[in-house]
């Protein structure tokens, strides 16, 4: 639930710079640590939830298009590749993936809008235009948009897998003491066994 609440502050306007927001660790993490149908409609409901609010009180746009059902294709991409990495996968690891997932929602959504929008020529210039410095009369550019997406997925990764693993370390102590409780039992009722013989 916290990922949730982090991330929805994250898209809050003017609260981070343009583009630092959790959406790519969130979608990366619930493929990580939820199960089931959760670790789909959880991360897509809160992100649809944000946008659909965001666009029609802030924005003042027109709540759902077809480019953010293409965001929400590549989100499903990213809940993927969590799933792919697994729980099991070490933090460095899980942070790795977390970037990996960053750079590969800008090169896909870049590589999007360079298809879509007419101001980019259709040619290889055009393509490294959309992934660089973007459209002329846009800021911030392409590649500061990349520069926070890649910071804030490293950085949200970090800090739901850390959360994570603190959680699942501060519970094996107390499992460990339940298992080892359960061991001794046995050997509790087996000595007056052997005070008989």
């Amino acid at each position: 639930m916290i990922f949730l609440v982090l991330f929805a502050l994250s898209r809050w306007p003017g609260l981070f710079p343009p583009n630092f927001t959790a959406a790519t660790a969130l979608a990366f993490c619930a493929g990580v640590y939820f199960r089931g149908a959760t670790a789909w409609w959880l991360p897509l409901g809160t992100m649809l939830a944000t946008d659909v609010a965001l666009n029609a009180f802030y924005y003042h746009v027109a709540p759902l298009s077809s480019w953010l059902l293409l965001n929400y294709a590549v989100y499903a991409v990213l809940i993927g590749l969590g799933k792919w990495f697994g729980r099991r996968a070490g933090f460095l690891k899980l942070v790795f993936g977390g970037l990996l997932g960053a750079v590969l929602f800008y090169f896909v959504t870049n590589t999007l809008s360079w298809l879509q929008d007419p101001a980019y020529a259709k040619t290889i210039a055009g393509w490294i235009q959309a992934l660089t410095i973007g459209r002329p009369d846009w800021h911030p550019t392409t590649w500061e948009m990349f520069r926070n997406t890649l910071g804030s997925g490293g950085l949200f990764t970090a800090l739901f897998a850390g959360s994570a693993r603190l959680t699942e370390s501060a519970e094996s102590p107390a499992d460990k003491t339940a298992g080892a409780r359960d061991e001794e039992e046995p050997e509790a009722e087996e000595k007056p066994e052997e005070a008989k013989a």
